[in-house]
């Protein structure tokens, strides 16, 4: 694996965790009782960002381990997955 693989492979991994990860910490204003005029219940209040994408980081290296494992000591046939070879002739 090279290292563009790598980081590549690393930032879709951690964008595809951040939607997992957001609803994590956050509180609705209808969760505090304090709903701003003009703004919908479900907005947030105190949205933590900084540990959402601390929590997102560490998910995201753990998932990216695995895949890293995964392609490295070859645990699952990449060749299964070569359609070119099923295609018709």
């Amino acid at each position: 694996m090279t290292l563009t693989f790598a980081i590549a492979i690393y930032f879709i991994v951690w964008w595809m965790t951040l939607f997992a990860v957001l609803p994590f910490f956050s509180r609705s204003q209808d969760d505090d009782g304090n709903v701003v005029p003009g703004t919908p219940e479900s907005a947030p209040t105190k949205p933590g960002l900084m540990k959402i994408f601390l929590t997102n980081t560490v998910i995201a290296s753990l998932v990216f381990g695995l895949v890293w494992s995964i392609i490295v000591f070859q645990w699952i046939d990449l060749d299964l997955f070569n359609i070119e070879s099923r295609l018709p002739t």
